[in-house]
């Protein structure tokens, strides 16, 4: 990617990206031996994107973009740690990356377990997996189906919330050097919808 683009127009870019990967018109662009050479002397990613770590929700594929194109961090349910603030902070510091796309996707298994365990449907998740599935149970309401769906949702504006708040980032937030978009990726049709 020769010149970056802003907040705006690399989110127009993604959902154009995402537009191709649902028609099966890909163009896998960025993806040669002779790009991947000229990547090696830096990156200037047009977006990052904190997205779940299933294996279903590839981001450079469901936005038809390629190498050099995205910062991803990846956490199931993009909860948020030290790790990932961090890395978030560097990117849009050190890169002066414009936008940071949260994207949840349907049928996010952290989801559905927080569903659970707010629902009292289980038991309380072993110690490792229980502050995971802890920080999204604060946004589960009801059971099955739709109320996974609402969480799914609900937890990707929390994580905005919480990133927009977040001192490693507000002050870009503020001055308008970041932008941050909450997203969900449908795993049936594969398409992106802000939420």
């Amino acid at each position: 990617m020769s010149e970056r683009p802003t907040a705006a127009e690399a989110w127009r870019m993604m959902l154009e990206g995402n537009g191709r990967w649902q028609r099966d018109e890909r163009e896998d662009p960025r993806r040669s031996a002779e790009e991947r050479a000229a990547a090696v002397a830096g990156q200037t990613p047009a977006a990052m994107i904190l997205s779940c770590s299933d294996s279903r929700v590839p981001a450079e594929l469901i936005f038809d973009l390629g190498l050099g194109d995205l910062f991803v961090v990846r956490t199931a349910g993009q909860v948020v740690d030290d790790a990932v603030r961090g890395t978030l902070a560097f990117g849009a510091g050190a890169l002066g990356i414009p936008l940071l796309v949260v994207l949840g996707h349907s049928q996010c298994g952290a989801v559905k377990a927080a569903v659970a365990v707010a629902g009292g449907a289980a038991a309380p998740a072993p110690a490792t997996l229980g502050a995971l599935v802890g920080d999204i149970v604060p946004v589960c309401e009801g059971e099955g189906e739709a109320a996974v769906a609402g969480a799914v949702d609900a937890n990707v504006r929390r994580v905005v919330a919480q990133l927009t708040a977040d001192p490693s980032l507000s002050g870009a937030v503020c001055n308008n050097h970041l932008t941050i978009v909450g997203a969900r990726y449908d795993l049936e049709t594969g398409a992106v919808v802000e939420v």
